[in-house]
């Protein structure tokens, strides 16, 4: 049995590695972002997917995608050391609050408006409150604009509600793993999570870093890499016993890492490593996507698509422009930051199913959403930065019209 069910599990990475290569080649030949492919891989060897599923160990996929998001969440902490988290500035923090809060709200009053469900309708205002920020720099870096005071504005705001929506995540699984909502519930909840970041940049950042570079000193990077990934899932593992969401906890290990001097050597080495499992976590949400429910979810995703743009649009302008961000900047943020999806949107949704709180539909029609906000996100920020810079004109025609009227009177 053992020598079998062995067997199968080789079986089945073959064909998802060679799936996904094939997928990722076409991906790159078309241009397109390597999650949609790897999220389509799986949708064609899931078990939803007629006429038979081309792999048979769901549960070791399961587990896999785990550690996907273990080590996808390391990888995007070790880019965010605590002095970068402190130069941001106090304008992008309200920014990123005013987002977060809002979308969220705004996402929740519409899952409920859609007759979603309770815990439905949390677990997809906070995945809709989710900003792609890797998509969202690789547009800007080809547009030649990664440099303009807009972009280190969205780049600033990205990083603090990166934490916002992860720590938000961590309250929520807590909450919805004890089956209650309560005041005393989420407080308790809250102060975990506050305790933990707390004691990770008090008391971790003075042990982790020292304990990487005494390693890093030995110059012997198989070592290097078994104790990255001591501290990554040491970490998570933490974090799970709190009753916080794994993700969280692997996050604010990458923070801890980051503080390190083998911090860029850190990152050459665990990025190939996370570059696997994230695509295991990615085919995975494909494969666990029932394509049958398409009909059920597809006009609730695009409502809730319109909502995520109108309501990350409208909070960061108006919340930029009330920090004294001048038209321009604040409408080229707005756009920017408007589109949800992306990595942490997927945690989100998975780690919903996981708690086993949300409905069937709610995995497939955030990954439906995910795809469709990724296709169009690079088309909204380029038009809406052209959009941006003709409204910058108009207002300055109105001006000057304005002027020459007073001037000849």
């Amino acid at each position: 049995m053992v020598v079998e069910a062995f067997e199968l599990i080789v079986r089945d990475f073959a064909i998802i590695m060679i799936l996904a290569t094939v997928m990722a080649l076409i991906s790159h030949r078309l241009k397109q972002p390597m999650v949609i492919a790897y999220i389509i891989a799986g949708m064609i060897i899931g078990p939803y997917t007629p006429p038979f599923s081309l792999i048979s160990q769901t549960d070791t996929l399961e587990v896999f995608a785990e550690i996907g998001v273990i080590l996808l969440l390391f990888v995007v902490g070790m880019e965010f050391p605590i002095a970068k988290l402190k130069q941001v500035g106090g304008k992008a923090s309200i920014i990123a609050a005013a987002e977060a809060g809002g979308t969220f709200l705004a996402g929740f009053g519409a899952g409920q408006l859609l007759g979603f469900s309770f815990y439905d309708s949390l677990f997809v205002a906070l995945a809709i409150s989710v900003t792609s920020t890797v998509i969202v720099m690789r547009v800007l870096e080809e547009m030649k604009l990664i440099k303009d005071q807009s972009s280190t504005l969205i780049l600033g705001v990205a990083i603090i509600e990166d934490i916002i929506i992860i720590s938000m995540l961590a309250v929520l699984q807590s909450v919805a793993s004890t089956g209650t909502l309560s005041f005393i519930e989420i407080g308790i909840s809250v102060g975990l999570v506050l305790a933990f970041i707390g004691g990770t940049i008090f008391l971790g950042a003075r042990t982790v870093p020292k304990f990487i570079d005494l390693i890093g000193r030995m110059n012997n990077y198989d070592v290097l890499v078994i104790a990255l990934l001591g501290v990554a899932f040491g970490m998570a593992f933490i974090a799970f016993e709190l009753g916080i969401s794994v993700a969280a906890g692997a996050f604010f290990a990458g923070v801890l890492v980051a503080e390190s001097k083998m911090h860029s050597v850190s990152v050459v080495l665990a990025t190939p490593i996370r570059d696997m499992f994230a695509a295991l976590f990615f085919i995975s949400i494909g494969a666990l996507m029932d394509i049958s429910l398409l009909p059920t979810f597809i006009v609730p995703a695009l409502v809730l698509v319109g909502v995520s743009y109108a309501g990350k649009f409208f909070t960061v302008w108006s919340s930029a422009r009330a920090q004294g961000f001048d038209k321009l900047t604040s409408a080229r943020a707005g756009f920017g930051l408007s589109s949800s999806g992306g990595e942490l949107a997927l945690v989100t949704a998975q780690a919903g199913a996981a708690t086993g709180v949300t409905s069937a539909f709610l995995l497939p029609m955030i990954g439906a959403m995910t795809i469709i906000t990724t296709f169009m996100s690079p088309y909204v920020i380029k038009f809406g930065f052209k959009l941006a810079e003709r409204w910058k004109i108009l207002g300055d025609e109105d001006k000057t019209t304005a002027t020459d009227t007073t001037g000849k009177a």
